[in-house]
Formats: C-alpha cells, structure tokens, sequence
C-alpha cells in the first residue's frame, strides 16, 4: 500500500482547480495534482533530464491553464 505526503496550495487556487475538474474525470484537486506530477516526472525519466527549455513550457502551459500563478 502506498504513503502519502501532504502538498499545500493556497485556497484561491484550491477553489479555482475545484471549477476546472468539474466535468472531467478528476475526482479532487490531489487526482489531477497527481497526475500533473506524474506526467512531469515519466518525462523527465523518458528523456532523461528536463531541461530549463522544457521545464518553462510545463510551467506555461500550467500558468495558462491557471494552475500557476
């Protein structure tokens, strides 16, 4: 069985994750955070390192999807 760690977002971004999912098959904020993390990591590991080039567009793509801030 796995372990789990806490990860804290502020409440705004909380709420505004909450609007996102509806509809979709995320069932809470830690599913889609989950899969975010996931999704970062396999392409880190595919590639075998991510570089500042990579890592700005995730960061952008999450920015315009209103992850980021």
């Amino acid at each position: 069985m796995s372990e789990y760690t806490t990860v804290s977002v502020p409440k705004e971004l909380a709420a505004r994750v909450e609007e996102t999912i509806e509809g979709t098959s995320f069932t809470s904020t830690s599913d889609l955070v989950r899969f975010l993390l996931r999704s970062i990591v396999v392409e880190h590991q595919r590639s075998g390192e991510l570089t500042e080039a990579e890592f700005q567009e995730i960061a952008d793509q999450l920015r315009d999807l209103g992850y980021l801030e």
